[in-house]
């Protein structure tokens, strides 16, 4: 994949839970500034990270039962998940170099895993 798709509740699980790549969750909203102002770098790491992770978005409007449940209190709020799990999570705008350095990580991380 490589571009930002949206998830609701009931993709949720298929999507993020049981993906086979490590996945980058980004709960925005619509009327949200710096979410806006982070969708371009999030669509240009999800084309370099093709296949090796997976960046999905969630509106915390119209989705509050994954905002609840993961206990979204700011946005734009980026949720980390590997097998399944949230293992990392940053709040606010976080910049392109930060981000890239995290899903390297990320996916080494998950590489050991696997292997």
């Amino acid at each position: 994949m490589n571009t930002v798709q949206h998830v609701s509740n009931s993709s949720f699980p298929r999507e993020v839970l049981q993906s086979s790549v490590p996945v980058l969750v980004d709960f925005y909203a619509d009327w949200c500034g710096p979410c806006r102002m982070l969708a371009p770098t999030l669509n240009k790491l999800a084309i370099e990270f093709a296949d090796r992770v997976k960046i999905v978005k969630v509106n915390v409007d119209t989705e509050p039962e994954l905002a609840n449940q993961f206990r979204v209190e700011s946005i734009p709020l980026l949720v980390f998940f590997a097998d399944g799990k949230p293992v990392g999570r940053a709040a606010g705008v976080a910049n392109e170099s930060g981000l890239r350095q995290a899903l390297n990580q990320l996916t080494k991380a998950a590489g050991k895993q696997t292997a």
